[in-house]
C-alpha cells in the first residue's frame, strides 16, 4: 500500500494546483497557455492516480479485462506528455506556436494510437499491479507497448528537461525559477523512465531487477511531481505575493495619516466598515477611501498660503521637490484638522487671490503625506542679515 499511498499523495499535489489554476481558466477560458498548464495538472495527476496498485485492480475488475489499467495509464501518460510539449511551445512563443504544438499533438496522438493496438494485439492474462513492465517484458505486442510509451514519455521529460534549464539562463526572477524546478521535475521524471527501461532491459538478459521499477521509479515520479507543479506555479503566484508584499508595506506607511484624521473620521462618520478577512489590496483600498473621504470634508479648509510656505520652505532645506510637496500637504492637512474640530475657527481661510488647492492628493502622494507625518520636517532655513544692515526694531 505504500506505493499507492505515494501515487495518490502525487495526484492530490497535483490536482491541487489543477484546482489553484482552475479559476484563471474559467476566466480565460481561450487562453492556450492556461489551458496547456490545467492539462498538464490534470493529466499528471491521472496518471498517479490510475497508476496506484487499488486504482488498478478496481480498473482491472470493472472493465472486466486483466491489465486494462495498463493501457488507461499509458495513454494518460502520454497525454500528460503531449501537453508538456504544448506548456513549452507556448512559454517559449514564437511565429510558429500553433503549428509546433499541433505536430506534438499528433506526435503523441500516434503513440496513443500504437498503445492501444499492441495491447488487442497482445496477450496479458495474469493480472499485475505494480510489476508488469517487467513481468511482461519478453511478451510479443506487450513488450512493444511498453517500450513505446516508455521511449514517448523519456523523450517528453529530457525536450522538456533541456529546453527549461536552457531557458533559465536567459530570464531572470519567478521564471527563472520556475523552470528550474520545472527541469528538474522533468529530469526526475526522465529518472523514472530511464529506471523503467533498465529494468525491462535487464529482463531481456534473464536478470530480474523489478526493484527498480516498483521502488526507484515512483519515488522519481513523486519527487518529480512536486517539482513540477511547483515550477508551473512559481511564476504565477509570485507576482501576486510581490503584490500583496506591497499592499501590506503601503498599508503601514499610510497609519499615520490615518491617525492624523482619525477623530475627524469618526466625528463624522467617514470611515468605510473595516473589512475582515480581507486582503492586503482590500485592506490598503478600505485606508485609502477612508483618508480621500476626510481630505474631502476638509476641502474647505485647506490653506493654500500655508502650503506654499511650507513647500517653499522644505524645498530650500531639502532640495527634493517630492518631499516639500508631501510636507506641504502634511501641513495644511493637520492645521485643517484642528480648524475643522474647533468651533471657534470653523471659519474657511481666505483665498483671495490664491489658486484653491486639489480637492484630495492622488493615491500616490498619500504615502509620502503619510512618511512626512511620520517624521518631523527638517529646519526651515532661517534668512541670513548682511552685517551693518539694519533689523526691524532698530533705529
Amino acid at each position: 500500500m505504500t506505493g499507492g499511498l505515494l501515487n495518490y499523495v502525487s495526484c492530490g499535489v497535483l490536482w491541487l494546483g489543477l484546482l489553484i489554476k482552475a479559476p484563471d481558466l474559467l476566466r480565460h477560458r481561450r487562453d492556450p497557455y492556461l489551458r496547456a498548464i490545467c492539462a498538464v495538472l490534470g493529466l499528471a495527476g491521472l496518471c498517479f492516480f490510475l497508476g496506484a496498485p487499488p486504482t488498478v485492480g478496481a480498473v482491472n475488475r470493472i472493465g472486466g479485462v486483466p491489465n486494462l489499467a495498463a493501457p488507461l495509464t499509458y495513454v494518460a501518460i502520454t497525454g500528460y506528455c503531449a501537453a508538456s510539449q504544448v506548456l513549452i511551445v507556448h512559454w517559449r512563443g514564437g511565429p510558429r506556436v500553433r503549428c509546433t504544438a499541433r505536430r506534438w499533438i499528433v506526435a503523441y496522438a500516434v503513440v496513443v494510437v500504437g498503445i492501444a493496438v499492441t495491447f488487442a494485439l497482445g496477450e496479458a492474462p495474469v493480472e499485475r499491479r505494480t510489476d508488469l513492465d517487467t513481468y511482461y517484458a519478453t511478451t510479443p505486442y506487450i513488450a512493444e507497448m511498453i517500450v513505446l510509451y516508455l521511449l514517448a514519455h523519456l523523450t517528453a521529460a529530457t525536450v522538456t528537461a533541456v529546453s527549461s534549464l536552457r531557458w533559465a539562463r536567459r530570464v531572470r526572477g519567478g521564471l527563472r525559477a520556475g523552470l528550474l524546478l520545472l527541469g528538474a521535475g522533468a529530469a526526475c521524471g526522465a529518472g523514472y523512465s530511464v529506471t523503467k527501461l533498465v529494468a525491462v532491459a535487464a529482463r531481456w538478459t534473464g536478470r530480474d531487477w523489478t526493484a527498480l521499477g516498483t521502488t526507484v521509479s515512483p519515488a522519481a515520479a513523486g519527487l518529480g511531481a512536486l517539482l513540477t507543479v511547483v515550477g508551473v506555479l512559481v511564476p504565477l503566484t509570485l507576482p501576486r505575493v510581490a503584490e500583496a508584499r506591497r499592499a501590506r508595506r503601503t498599508y503601514a506607511r499610510l497609519e499615520p495619516l490615518e491617525r492624523a484624521l482619525d477623530d475627524l473620521l469618526t466625528r463624522r462618520t467617514l470611515r468605510l466598515p473595516r473589512p475582515r478577512f480581507a486582503s492586503p489590496a482590500a485592506r490598503l483600498m478600505w485606508r485609502q477611501t477612508s483618508i480621500l473621504n476626510a481630505l474631502g470634508h476638509l476641502d474647505a479648509y485647506l490653506d493654500r498660503e500655508l502650503f506654499d510656505r511650507t513647500r517653499t520652505g522644505v524645498l530650500a532645506a531639502t532640495g527634493d521637490p517630492a518631499r516639500a510637496e508631501a510636507a506641504a500637504w502634511a501641513a495644511v492637512i493637520t492645521a485643517a484638522v484642528r480648524r475643522e474640530a474647533d468651533p471657534g475657527l470653523r471659519v474657511p481661510p481666505s483665498r483671495t487671490g490664491a489658486r484653491p488647492l486639489a480637492p484630495v492628493p492622488e493615491p500616490e502622494l498619500l504615502v509620502g503625506i503619510a512618511d512626512a507625518l511620520a517624521v518631523p520636517a527638517p529646519p526651515l532655513p532661517v534668512p541670513v542679515v548682511p552685517t551693518g544692515t539694519p533689523t526691524a526694531g532698530t533705529a
